[in-house]
């Protein structure tokens, strides 16, 4: 497509260099990326919409809700013949694999992400898989920002910048909450807070919202107005709330993270597909609110219509009683994470920004009920200001965006009347899960390969680091058997080095020898014969291992052992040097690109 624009598209460039400055081109970019993102929003809540409807308007109402087990099975085999046989790759999951894109591959994303969640995610969602938009509508929307900032040959900050503007589009676009999605955009992708970045991602959030507001005029995915003011009486409870959601936190990413390696380890898609619809097919015909994504579960709990809230199912007969509600809620609770996990173990796409919001609305619901039915209170506190704050400290904990979580909740209910109950309960939850959890389940799997792009600048340089790229492989190396004499014929007169890998006869590394250890003796011809390598020898004083060892862990190395040159092995296997002055000079290379 561009090559035949070839021509046109080098005048075009010619005219931006001439007329407009870089900054501005970014204005004008981000307003078009933020247009584009809340397009993708847009066409995947249509789809994801239109068969819903279609599945549960036409044949659910007019059957038996058996359905509910056989189309989350139907929804990811169609996902699985997509992915496999349509587009043949490997989508990952939305948010985590833009975080990679950023963190390792300099912020470039493939062109195929850009329209592979719409194909799919849709079809998992509308099928009843209990997961997210909000995931994959990021993704489309960052893989279109970093391939715009590809053509335009703009270097890793700026694509990066624009990835940014991409997800703030979308979040805002879909939430109609322009200011939460500037703040995701920071919180998440760790953009740096500078009038230099506002200005576009307030650009991009603006146009993604105009776009919003144009195909689905003033509706609003959570339309709630607050009847009930904060009283400083209800301050303990909403403590306790955010110490309840730091657990279910933990709970939430233990059961994810878990859930994910069970399926890892089943070799076969085909046999992932078979256990995990079939497990997911009968979580939601039990429980039915667990289908899709639940934002109308939600609604419902706002407005304690619990008949339309908790669905059909065996105790349909009993919601009058309060404490069965409350059980049903507890419920809802503990296996919407197992539903999700089921979802994404089969193949199914999406994200988990849906079942934080669903899970935490229960639990804050469920909460408030119990607290106005232990007859301890002469006036009862207000449920659906506990829904919507239950909301809020689950985002905290989970996704540890506390201030994505307040800000999101105090627009969505159109003003700022739960603004001190927010930042407490936010607050609390984010605190005690970090002490535990010191990374969000977008992040954790990243940091554990210490590939995770963070606020923290030096952090931040080392991890956008490639050490491949900085392994010296100009050094002779020495085998175990090999004499004094063949150091020095082979070795010593060959090299310009003054530094020798010893391998044993398998190519694994054993250990150095330095100049300075042999120079004593390299003149006496009589031990040329004697003396070998194995007793000229020493330990490496570290060795890196370039599939464990992060940045981190090699700058600490060097700084442990004060050396100035290190091994590097990959499989037990020798393959160079890492010298700390060419490390730091990387280091400096890097520091300037990532500041320009």
């Amino acid at each position: 497509m561009f090559a035949r624009a070839k021509p046109g598209f080098q005048k075009f460039l010619l005219w931006k260099t001439n007329n407009l400055t870089q900054h501005q081109f970014i204005l004008i970019l981000s307003a078009l990326i933020g247009l584009a993102s809340g397009l993708g929003a847009v066409l995947i809540k249509n789809l994801t919409h239109f068969i819903q409807e279609l599945l549960e308007g036409k044949l659910i109402a007019n059957a038996h809700h058996a359905f509910y087990f056989i189309f989350p099975i139907i929804g990811l085999a169609l996902t699985l013949l997509i992915l496999k046989y349509g587009l043949n790759k490997k989508i990952g999951h939305g948010i985590p694999s833009t975080l990679y894109a950023i963190s390792k591959r300099k912020g470039l994303m493939k062109p195929f992400q850009m329209y592979a969640s719409l194909l799919t995610a849709p079809i998992t969602v509308g099928f009843g898989g209990s997961v997210g938009l909000e995931g994959p509508t990021v993704a489309t929307g960052a893989s279109l920002g970093s391939n715009i900032a590809r053509v335009f040959q703009m270097n890793q900050t700026h694509r990066t910048l624009l990835i940014g503007c991409a997800a703030a589009g979308a979040m805002s676009s879909i939430f109609k909450a322009p200011i939460a999605a500037i703040i995701f955009a920071i919180e998440v992708f760790s953009l740096d807070l500078t009038l230099v970045s506002m200005l576009p991602l307030l650009i991009a959030s603006v146009s993604a919202i105009l776009t919003s507001y144009f195909f689905f005029g003033s509706d609003i995915i959570l339309p709630f107005q607050l009847q009930d003011k904060f009283l400083i009486s209800e301050v303990p409870f909403y403590i306790i709330l955010g110490i309840l959601a730091a657990f279910i936190s933990m709970y939430f990413t233990s059961v994810y993270f878990k859930m994910n390696e069970l399926f890892k380890k089943i070799g076969s898609p085909l046999k992932r597909l078979l256990i995990g619809g079939i497990g997911l097919g009968v979580l939601v015909y039990m429980i039915p609110p667990l289908y899709g994504e639940g934002y109308n579960v939600i609604n419902n709990l706002l407005t304690e219509n619990y008949i339309k809230a908790l669905g059909t199912n065996l105790f349909n007969d009993y919601l009058d009683n309060i404490w069965i509600v409350i059980a049903l809620l507890a419920g809802l609770v503990i296996f919407k994470i197992i539903a999700t996990s089921l979802t994404f173990g089969a193949g199914g796409v999406g994200g988990i920004f849906a079942p934080v919001l669903f899970m935490g609305s229960a639990m804050g619901h469920g909460f408030a009920l119990i607290v106005n039915n232990l007859g301890i209170l002469k006036n009862p506190i207000s449920v659906s200001s506990f829904t919507l704050v239950g909301m809020a400290g689950l985002m905290a904990g989970v996704l540890h965006a506390p201030l994505t979580a307040i800000f999101l909740i105090a627009e969505l209910t159109g003003g700022y009347g739960l603004f001190v109950p927010l930042m407490i309960t936010a607050t609390i939850s984010y605190m005690i899960t970090n002490q535990f959890q010191p990374h969000s389940v977008y992040t954790m799997e990243l940091a554990m390969k210490g590939e995770l792009l963070t606020h923290d600048k030096d952090k931040a340089v080392l991890t956008l680091m490639n050490i491949r790229n900085l392994v010296e492989t100009n050094f002779i190396k020495l085998q175990m058997d090999m004499t004094l004499g063949d150091v020095i014929h082979k070795g010593v007169t060959k090299s310009s080095r003054n530094l020798y890998p010893v391998l044993d006869d398998k190519g694994r590394f054993t250990g150095i020898i330095l100049l300075d250890d042999i120079r004593p003796i390299m003149f006496d011809r009589d031990l040329y014969d004697k003396v070998t390598v194995q007793e000229l020898m020493q330990r490496a004083p570290e060795i890196i291992d370039i599939r464990k060892d992060g940045m981190q862990d090699i700058m600490r190395k060097f700084q442990e052992s004060d050396a100035w040159n290190l091994p590097v092995i990959e499989n037990d296997k020798y393959i160079g040097f890492v010298s700390k002055s060419k490390l730091l000079t990387a280091y400096r290379q890097k520091l300037i690109e990532v500041t320009v």
